[in-house]
């Protein structure tokens, strides 16, 4: 089994309205963060690394291999829940659009992907991920609105309140063996 699961939101994007936020590359900002995370993540000793293939976590990835002293898997399946033909939105839109899509996850409410099918492809890989690197610690960079269905159903807890309380970056660690969270923190 694996000594613990370390699931990473990206770091602070650039955020370019008229491009897709799946296209987002990291802000300046953005990077010193990802180093100040690197520097957080020491203490759980991790192993492996992998990666959403989206360039703000990939990004995030490739700045904690470097300083972490490891290789970024690259892993479809990881990216975030399909809202690829969603405008920009701002900030009250937004947050409303994703308190609907996790109050009601199996309408396709906000994107072309509902809830529960964001959670079963990303579970999935998940699930690949931990037998592909059993018994080790291991950090997946992935996205907030992914990361918090996969944890909120494996724990029993609020998706909506996980998502919400996830920074930019943000990290949660799982104990695999008990199912229990270990810690939460953000990184500013």
């Amino acid at each position: 089994m694996n000594k613990y699961l370390i699931l990473v939101k990206h770091s602070l994007p650039e955020i370019e309205q008229d491009q897709p936020a799946r296209e987002w590359h990291l802000s300046n900002q953005g990077m010193e963060r990802a180093r100040r995370l690197a520097t957080q993540l020491t203490a759980y000793r991790p192993e492996v690394l992998v990666s959403s293939a989206e360039p703000k976590a990939r990004e995030t990835a490739e700045i904690l291999a470097e300083l972490l002293g490891l290789q970024v898997h690259v892993k479809q399946d990881l990216h975030e829940h399909d809202r690829s033909e969603t405008g920009f939105l701002s900030k009250e839109q937004f947050q409303k659009a994703i308190q609907e899509f996790f109050l009601n996850p199996a309408e396709p409410v906000f994107g072309k992907e509902t809830a529960d099918e964001a959670h079963s492809r990303f579970s999935k890989a998940m699930h690949s991920v931990l037998e592909t690197h059993d018994n080790q610690t291991a950090v997946v960079v992935a996205h907030g609105t992914v990361i918090s269905l996969f944890v909120s159903r494996l724990l029993g807890i609020s998706d909506y309140a996980l998502w919400n309380e996830l920074g930019l970056p943000g990290f949660v660690v799982l104990d695999m063996t008990s199912k229990k969270l270990v810690t939460q923190e953000n990184i500013l």
